[in-house]
C-alpha cells in the first residue's frame, strides 16, 4: 500500500499523508506503548543462543535502537522513532550504556556517519556496539536504489567494500570513523537462508552482524 501511494500521490501530499501518519502512530505508542513483535532479532535469537553471543557481547544494561517491538534482552531499553530521532539520540548522556544494538535500522538513517558516531557517543568504553543490519545481495538482490522491498532505504550494505553509487562498506566506515574501536566480530549471517531469487522476499536472516569493542582510553 505505501508503495501504491507513493507512485498515485504527488510528492508533497505523499509526504504530508505519510507526517500525519506518524504523528498519529507515535503518539499512540507514547501513550500505550508499543506491542511486542517478532522481528530480525527474534529470528536471530537460537543461534545468538547457540553461539554465546548475550554472554559475550550484551551483559549490563543495553540501548536496543530501532527494536519495533522486538527488544533483543530484557536488560534492554527500546528505542524507536517515538522517543525521537536514531540518528542523534538527544536526550541520552555520554557513555550511558554497556552495549548499544540497534537491528536493521542504519540503513533507514539520512547519514550513516553521524549516526554511528551518536551510537558511539552513548556507549561505555568497555562496551560493545551491535550492529545488525540487511547485506545487499541476500536481501536487496540489486546493486542501486531504491530498495526492491522498503522504500525508506537510503543506503545498501556490504561487510567490507563501498560500492559506489549506493553500497556501504560497513567494516571500513567503522574503521573511518569510530576512535578507539575494535572490531571483534564482523560476520553475513544467512541462517535459514534459502531463496535467492532476485523477484522473491528472502527468509531465514540475510544479515551482516558487526560487533565493535569501545576499548577504554590508555
Amino acid at each position: 500500500m505505501k508503495r501504491i501511494l507513493k507512485i498515485l500521490l504527488p510528492k508533497a501530499a505523499y509526504d504530508a499523508a505519510k507526517q500525519c501518519f506518524y504523528a498519529l502512530v507515535k503518539a499512540k505508542y507514547r501513550t500505550l506503548g508499543r506491542p511486542a513483535r517478532q522481528g530480525e532479532s527474534a529470528k536471530a535469537r537460537a543461534r545468538r543462543l547457540r553461539e554465546g553471543f548475550f554472554d559475550k557481547y550484551c551483559t549490563g544494561r543495553g540501548l536496543d535502537i530501532g527494536y519495533g517491538g522486538d527488544l533483543l534482552e530484557t536488560n534492554c531499553t527500546g528505542w524507536d522513532f517515538e522517543h525521537g530521532d536514531a540518528q542523534y539520540l538527544r536526550g541520552l548522556p555520554d557513555a550511558s550504556f554497556d552495549f548499544v544494538y540497534a537491528s536493521h535500522t542504519l540503513e533507514h538513517m539520512v547519514d550513516p556517519g553521524v549516526t554511528l558516531a551518536n551510537w558511539w557517543r552513548v556507549l561505555k568504553p568497555g562496551g560493545h556496539l551491535i550492529i545488525f543490519i540487511p547485506e545487499r545481495d541476500l536481501y536487496e538482490k540489486k546493486k542501486t536504489l531504491p530498495s526492491r522491498w522498503n522504500l525508506d532505504h537510503k543506503h545498501f550494505f556490504l561487510l567490507d567494500r563501498d560500492e559506489a553509487p549506493d553500497t556501504i562498506g560497513i567494516v571500513p566506515l567503522i574503521r573511518r570513523l569510530l576512535p578507539g574501536q575494535m572490531i571483534v566480530r564482523a560476520e553475513i549471517c544467512r541462517e535459514g537462508h534459502t531463496i535467492d531469487a532476485p523477484d522473491a522476499h528472502s527468509d531465514g536472516e540475510y544479515s551482516i552482524e558487526v560487533v565493535v569493542k569501545k576499548m577504554p582510553a590508555p
